[in-house]
Parts: structure tokens; sequence; C-alpha cells
């Protein structure tokens, strides 16, 4: 008999299951797309399922975020650092973020990567965590440490905290928002934001950047809103983002053949080279154009307020 996993936000069982995905498939995609090595984590799994919830999150099952050695290798073969640093690719949700921040506040940012979205707050006090130090150059004002490290010596401290495309990458999202929450003061806010489930993202054939180790949950509106009232919070906003760092993906997603909607991964040669001509030709219109203003959105911003 099959085991319904349970909405990792709202508890209540999985309303369908997606689809079936061979671990062996994740495995020679991360080692063929990237060239590393997943095995060590993903060995023992048969199968993974991708299970749509209640709330509309979709979730992998088993929920297994990838390690230290992943993010390590992934990084170094990736090689984004070009990519996230271009001017092209100054990213909305950090200008959105430091809309909101008043002069002289305190804002954590958590997961914040090479801190990124310090210098859109020079009229702040940044801290930034980031529990992956090889992600970082040795800037002041990072910390390696987790959210649940800082959270049990910084309870209500922060006027805002944000965590910018993390949340989909753990294994507890509920844990690891109120965690975020316990940071934040009586009145302060509370910014997330992910990539968009219904984006090109989500359109690329076996793009396994959006499978686990690395996204282990696809979030939608109704998530985030759901997300925002588990945590007791006023919802303020829940604003679409457009493409930056991600405009490859952009790309990408509007010229690969049209094969997901049903399933999003497939061991199959045709499969394999629908990825290979989204990379290829994606890349070229990278190279020549903007993402148009018209786009589909590529992510979604929650602002939320913790009451007083």
């Amino acid at each position: 008999m099959q085991t319904i996993p349970l909405c990792p936000i709202t508890g209540l069982p999985a309303t369908r299951r997606i689809q079936p995905i061979s671990a062996r498939l994740i495995i020679d995609l991360w080692r063929g797309t990237f060239g590393v090595a997943t095995e060590r984590q993903l060995a023992e799994i048969d199968y993974f399922g991708l299970w749509e919830s209640p709330c509309g999150l979709a979730f992998f099952e088993p929920m297994l975020a990838g390690d230290e050695v992943f993010y390590v290798e992934l990084h170094r073969r990736g090689d984004f650092g070009p990519i996230l640093a271009s001017p092209r690719n100054a990213r909305a949700e950090f200008r959105r973020v430091a809309e909101l921040v008043q002069p002289g506040e305190k804002v954590l940012d958590v997961g914040c990567g090479e801190a990124a979205l310090a210098p859109y707050l020079a009229h702040a006090i940044y801290v930034g965590l980031e529990p992956h130090p090889h992600a970082t150059a040795a800037k002041s004002g990072i910390r390696s440490e987790t959210i649940v490290q800082h959270a049990a010596s910084h309870p209500d401290e922060y006027d805002v905290v944000c965590a910018s495309h993390v949340i989909e990458h753990v294994s507890d999202p509920l844990g690891f928002a109120r965690d975020l929450v316990q940071c934040v003061k009586p009145g302060g806010r509370l910014c997330i934001v992910v990539p968009s489930r219904i984006s090109a993202l989500t359109e690329i054939p076996n793009f396994v950047l959006n499978a686990p180790p690395h996204h282990l949950s696809w979030w939608n509106e109704d998530a985030l809103q759901t997300l925002a009232h588990r945590l007791d919070l006023i919802s303020e906003a829940l604003e679409p983002v457009p493409f930056s760092f991600d405009s490859l993906i952009y790309w990408m997603g509007r010229v690969a053949p049209k094969l997901t909607g049903e399933r999003y991964f497939r061991a199959h040669w045709i499969w394999h080279g629908a990825l290979a001509w989204s990379w290829l030709a994606g890349r070229t219109g990278y190279a020549l154009f903007d993402v148009p203003a018209s786009a589909r959105p590529s992510g979604l911003m929650l602002i939320a307020r913790k009451p007083s």
C-alpha cells in the first residue's frame, strides 16, 4: 500500500502524487548536467515522490537536503558567480526590501550568500547568515551560523528578517520559518522570496536544479499564505518577483519543448535532448535579449508582520 506523506506546512495528508521519480535518474542528471556526484546522499533511495498538498505546495518525499559537500561541488562546477554578479541581474526583491526598511533599522538576511542584499541597505544595520561559508567572501556582517543557532541567541531582535530563495532548500520549511519569526521584533516584518511553481522553472524538462537535494519544495501563492497563517503572522502583501539573476531560466523555459505538466522528469532520450536544446538555445536568447517586461514573473514575495 502506498504511504501518503504529510504536507510539511499543514501536516495534512498530500492530496495526490504528481509523479514518482527514480533516484537513479536524479543522480544521473546531476552528474550529466553539472558533473556533481550525489550517490553518497541518494544511493539508499529508490524513488522520490513529487506530491501536492492541500495548500498547493508541491514537495518531494523524502525531503533530503543537500549537505556541505554537495554545495561546495555545485558552486565549484556550476560557476554561478558571474551570473549573480552581473549588473543586468539586479534583483527586484532586494530593492523592495530596501523600500520597507527604515533608516537605522536592523535587518537579518538568512542564507545571504555573498551578502548581495547589503549594498541596498546602507541606511540600515545589516547582519547576514550563511551556513555554507564556502559561498561567501570574507565580508563583515556575515556570520557562519544556521538560523536555529541564531534564533536561540537573538530572539525578537530584528525589524526585518529576510530569506530569499532559501526555504525551498530546507527539509523542514515550517520549522525554518518559525526560527525566522523568532528573530523578528513584535511589529516587525518577515520577507520570504521563493521561485514560483508556475513559471519557466517547471517548463524545462529534466531540470535537476529544481529537484533534490537542491529544491525540495515548489511554492505558489496559496502555500505562502498558508505558511503565514500557520505562523500567526499578518499577511501584508504577496507580490510577484520579476526575472533577474534567473533570466537564463526564462529563456530556457521559453525555448523548451513543451513536455512538462503531467510529469517533470523522465529517463528518455527525447527528454534529455530537450534539456540540452533548452540549455543551448536558452543561452543564446540570454546573451542577445533582455527578458520581456510582459514575461510571467519568476518568483513570489511574501511580506508579513509579526503582531505587536
